[in-house]
């Protein structure tokens, strides 16, 4: 597979490459610019042969592989009832809000956070408790427990990035155990984004923070998909793993209308991913992991102003540009160096003078990226 191939995504409805004008560059929105696996396209033109596409619920063959991933890559075992299929991973944690936590109750966020959860709260007017992630002497961003068990005294749920998005940080199982078992001393509601949880980098290994304890299980709603590392978030399907049935009950009566059920193509898709992906998804992997290690080199030899901390995980870059002196560097970087990138304010209201650079693109549009951050720089 050559993923070094630029492929023209403008004019396909691609909301990456239509939200700027065709002379910008989009780095910003976590879609990889990486053609599909030959797999799922086969599972799609396969199911296309059937000449019908109504309402479509998950078969038994479908749960049956994810429990079968779950047990192999994360040593997690649930049973296929656990399993609910959602349209996205953002309608699952919203409600898991709306329905699990009550009114008023305060829903605890680390800080920075992905834009979606960080905001998530206020849909439902819980008040967001944030509890920042500071990086230490050694580029990691620890949770520090004792502010945690401060903190979830005002919480009734914790909202988890695991792996962190946009810090790209892999959460280690002692940490992930002194989480969860905090918010079982505080009986607070773990709702765990774990979409990137197949984007690993240095040999590192996803752990579920419900895989941890029955006790954590039983307060654990966990959301995962297929979009992030297969690239396929355009097919709108996710899951939930959801081991407690009382729990899975309330959680699922809460679509009220407003979440709907997954289509038939993106059931294909998923089944396809975990089932027969396994090889494409290696060489996404190393690719993306190269791509992290070239865009730290030239962070570092070309690019005094802007500091990163090694990614773990996911393919977004999270940079600090406050050494540019430069009052808004996404804005900068799109008006003089045409290069979209994501707003730090995004995530956090202190993060103004950082982006989130998306690198999981061809070598030779990230080289393009940089080169033209490079000359607006230098013109300044």
């Amino acid at each position: 597979m050559d993923l070094n191939s630029v492929y023209q995504r403008l004019n396909t409805g691609s909301k990456k490459w239509s939200q700027y004008p065709e002379d910008v560059l989009p780095m910003w929105v976590a879609d990889m610019d990486f053609p599909v696996a030959e797999p799922i396209v086969q599972a799609l033109k396969n199911r296309l042969e059937h000449p019908l596409l109504g309402y479509s619920v998950a078969q038994d063959s479908l749960r049956q592989t994810l429990v079968a991933h779950l047990a192999r890559h994360y040593d997690w075992v649930i049973q296929p009832e656990d399993l609910v299929f959602l349209p996205g991973v953002e309608p699952g944690v919203n409600m898991a809000l709306n329905t699990l936590v009550p009114a008023g109750s305060g829903v605890l966020v680390q800080t920075p956070n992905y834009s979606p959860l960080l905001h998530a709260p206020a849909n439902w007017k819980l008040p967001r408790v944030d509890l920042p992630l500071h990086v230490d002497a050694n580029g990691q961003y620890p949770t520090d427990i004792a502010a945690l068990n401060n903190a979830l005294l005002q919480s009734r749920a914790l909202l988890l990035s695991n792996p962190h998005n946009p810090l790209g940080k892999v959460f280690e199982r002692d940490e992930l155990r002194a989480i969860g078992e905090a918010c079982v001393q505080h009986d607070v509601l773990i709702i765990s984004d774990e979409i990137h949880a197949d984007i690993l980098f240095d040999g590192r290994r996803h752990t579920p923070i419900a895989s941890l304890s029955p006790e954590i299980a039983a307060r654990s709603v966990t959301l995962m998909s297929a979009s992030k590392a297969w690239n396929i978030a355009g097919m709108k399907t996710a899951f939930a793993v959801v081991q407690n049935a009382e729990l899975r009950e309330r959680f699922n009566a809460g679509r009220l209308g407003l979440v709907d059920s997954v289509n038939a193509l993106g059931l294909e898709a998923t089944q396809a991913a975990y089932r027969d992906g396994a090889e494409w998804l290696a060489q996404v992997n190393a690719y993306l992991q190269d791509n992290r290690d070239y865009l730290a080199h030239a962070l570092e030899t070309r690019f005094p102003g802007i500091r990163m901390h090694l990614p773990q995980s996911t393919y977004l870059a999270w940079l600090d540009c406050s050494a540019l002196d430069i009052q808004h560097p996404q804005q900068f970087f799109l008006n003089e160096a045409k290069v979209a990138l994501s707003c730090g304010l995004e995530f956090g209201d202190d993060c103004g003078q950082f982006v989130r650079l998306n690198f999981g693109c061809p070598r030779p549009m990230l080289e393009d990226a940089l080169a033209r951050m490079e000359r607006s720089l230098q013109r300044t």
